[in-house]
């Protein structure tokens, strides 16, 4: 595989060889557009750039969806421009309409190897070992190689959170792309952030869960006891919590409760089967 082009062009035929059989190798983005779409003309150079860059880490193919109209029937293309990323023989992402450079490229990242992995994971490793100033000095030193690469950005500040320096966590998330803060993994490192200053005030655990028993119409002490057990992962007392307050006191604090609760079902995600329930439970609650 390595002989065909880092771009080509693909029409119905030779899309199992360039794509599906070609993505066992390396990552393929596939680029379906139309001359007349103005986004699509947009898109093109920012992918040939990256293409470029990455110097054969992954390949570009290109569908005219005006003279591959079978093809794009095929994949059931709606809009344009739409790009996807096969991997292994399959569809491992999907994206509708232009896009940055920079989010292509978290894109891209997570599915091409980088000298760096192996670093996260030795950093990885080290932190939940207990060696938490040698992991974060193994990502220090990655990212003074890789300054641009994200995810060794995101990583380092997540560690900075679990040693407990909040601020510089915090720092470094403000610091990145506004597209990069927008992903999944930063915008849960957000909410952690965000919980744990809401909890902040020196007091355990069962210290705030006593206050929050002994006074229930205190809303400050739920929400203060709610964001402590979103920390420790207790996220069925959380979510008591936060409803509480929602059903009680919904005006508090700007709709505080509600606020938290999104921010809770962000940092469990979708894959968690209990994130469906409680989002039907806060609708019942607030209509």
């Amino acid at each position: 595989m390595n002989e065909l082009p880092l771009v080509s062009d693909v029409n119905y035929e030779t899309f199992d060889t360039l794509v599906t059989e070609r993505s066992h190798n390396l990552p393929v983005l596939v680029d379906f557009w139309a001359d007349w779409c103005g986004p699509c003309q947009m898109q093109m150079p920012v992918l040939k750039k990256l293409v470029e860059e990455y110097a054969g880490k992954f390949a570009l193919a290109k569908v005219n969806t005006d003279e591959q109209r079978e093809l794009a029937r095929a994949h059931n293309i709606r809009s344009l421009p739409t790009m996807r990323l096969y991997r292994n023989g399959e569809i491992a992402e999907e994206i509708l309409g232009a896009q940055t450079e920079s989010t292509l490229r978290v894109l891209l990242d997570r599915y091409i190897e980088r000298a760096s992995d192996r670093t996260r994971e030795q950093a990885r490793e080290l932190f939940d070992a207990g060696d938490h100033a040698q992991a974060l000095a193994l990502l220090q030193a990655a990212r003074a190689t890789e300054p641009d690469n994200h995810q060794l950005n995101l990583d380092y500040a997540e560690l900075c959170f679990r040693s407990g320096a909040r601020d510089e966590a915090a720092a470094l998330l403000d610091a990145l792309p506004r597209d990069i803060r927008e992903e999944p993994e930063a915008m849960r490192l957000r909410a952690l952030l965000d919980f744990a200053a809401d909890a902040a005030g020196g007091e355990s655990i069962d210290e705030l869960r006593a206050a929050s028993t002994a006074a229930p119409e205190n809303s400050e002490a739920r929400y203060r006891y709610g964001s402590a057990c979103v920390l420790e992962a207790r996220y069925e007392q959380a979510r008591d919590s936060f409803m509480h307050i929602l059903q009680q006191d919904r005006a508090w604090r700007d709709d505080a409760a509600r606020k938290a609760l999104l921010a809770l079902f962000t940092l469990m995600g979708d894959a968690d089967e209990r994130v469906a329930a409680w989002r039907r439970d806060m609708f019942n609650a607030l209509h």
